[in-house]
C-alpha cells in the first residue's frame, strides 16, 4: 500500500477487526530482526561443552563475559542478573538499525519503537525505586530537597524515557534523511555535470557510485552501534541510581 504512517513507515495491510489494525513496515522488520537474533543465539548456543571445542561457542561465551563485565562495571557485581537484559537492548537496537544496510525500513528510526523500550525502561526504573525505598519513600523523593521542587522532580522523572527516546530515535532518523537528501542531490548533480554525454553515459549517476558508500560507514554502522551502546549505557546507569537512591 501507498499510505505511510506518521513515522514513516509504510502500512504493509490491515488486520480486518477492530475497524482495521494496520500492520507497519516497522512491525515486521522489528519480527525480522528479532527472528534474526533469535536463530543467531541458537547457532551460537547449539551443542555447548564444557571446554569450548568450536569456534561458535567461544564467541558465545566471549559475549556473555563482554556484557556481564559490562554491566558489573557500570552497575556492581550485584546487577549481574541485568546482563541478558543489557546484552538484548544492546543487540536488538543495533540490528534494527544495522538493517538499513540491507535496505530495509530500519525499526528505530520509527519513534514508537524507542518510545516503547523507553517506557519499558522507565517502569523497571520505578520499580527499582520502589523497591529500594519502599513505597512511600519513593513518593516522598518527589519532595526532596523540600516539597517547593515537587513538580519539578515530576517533571524530571517524566523527562527521563522521553530524552532516552528522542536522543535514540533522532539520531537514527536523522542519518537515515541525511543520506537520502545527499543521495538525491548527488542523482542530480550527476545529471547536471555528466547529461551531456552521449547515450546511456548520460544517464549514469556516477556521482552515487562510491560516495554514499562512506556515508553509510558512518550512518549506518558507527551511529547505530554507538547509539545502541548509548542507550544501553544510560540504561544502565538510570536503573543503578534508583537502587543507590537512598543509600
Amino acid at each position: 500500500m501507498d499510505s505511510i504512517s506518521i513515522t514513516g513507515a509504510k502500512i504493509f495491510f490491515e488486520i480486518p477487526i477492530f475497524g482495521g489494525i494496520p500492520i507497519t513496515e516497522t512491525q515486521v522488520n522489528s519480527w525480522i530482526v528479532m527472528l534474526a537474533i533469535t536463530i543467531l543465539c541458537l547457532v551460537l548456543t547449539h551443542d555447548l561443552k564444557v571446554r569450548p571445542t568450536s569456534k561458535r561457542q567461544i564467541i558465545a561465551e566471549w559475549i556473555v563475559e563482554k556484557v556481564t563485565g559490562l554491566v558489573s562495571g557500570n552497575m556492581g557485581e550485584r546487577f549481574t542478573y541485568y546482563a541478558p537484559f543489557i546484552c538484548a537492548i544492546l543487540g536488538l537496537s543495533a540490528f534494527s538499525s544495522l538493517s538499513s544496510l540491507l535496505g530495509m525500513y530500519p525499526p528505530t528510526a520509527d519513534l514508537n519503537t524507542i518510545a516503547g523500550w523507553a517506557i519499558l525502561i522507565f517502569c523497571m526504573i520505578t520499580y527499582t525505586k520502589i523497591k529500594t525505598s519502599g513505597f512511600l519513600g519513593y513518593l516522598k523523593g518527589y519532595t526532596e530537597p523540600f516539597a517547593l521542587f515537587t513538580p519539578f522532580n515530576i517533571l524530571s522523572e517524566l523527562g527521563t524515557p522521553v530524552s532516552m527516546a528522542f536522543r535514540h530515535f533522532g539520531n537514527i532518523v536523522s542519518g537515515v534523511v541525511i543520506s537520502t537528501l545527499v543521495y538525491a542531490a548527488l542523482a542530480s548533480a550527476s545529471t547536471l555535470l555528466f547529461g551531456w554525454l552521449p547515450g546511456i553515459l548520460g544517464k549514469i549517476p556516477f556521482l552515487q557510485v562510491g560516495i554514499p558508500a562512506v556515508l553509510s560507514v558512518y550512518f549506518d554502522l558507527f551511529s547505530s552501534c554507538m547509539q545502541a551502546f548509548i542507550f544501553s549505557m544510560l540504561t544502565m546507569l538510570y536503573i543503578a541510581n534508583a537502587a543507590s537512591a537512598d543509600e
